[in-house]
């Protein structure tokens, strides 16, 4: 997949990878401040899925070269 990815493709998986940034942080934060229990479990399953999301389009950038061409 290395160099398959247009300028606007590469701009909008950046801009993915800072939105699941800020939604990992949140959940992380919020969850650290919850107290209802299915509140907490909701909050850190989602915390485990944009750790994952962010790992994929790592490693998507990566194959790309990383770089804004």
């Amino acid at each position: 997949m290395q160099g398959n990815l247009g300028l606007h493709e590469t701009l909008e998986m950046h801009e993915l990878l800072i939105f699941k940034n800020t939604c990992l942080t949140k959940s992380a934060s919020m969850s650290a401040l919850a107290q209802d229990p299915a509140l907490k479990a909701i909050l850190e399953q989602d915390v485990t899925q944009s750790k994952r999301a962010v790992q994929q389009l790592q490693n998507l950038l990566s194959a790309n070269g990383g770089q804004l061409q």
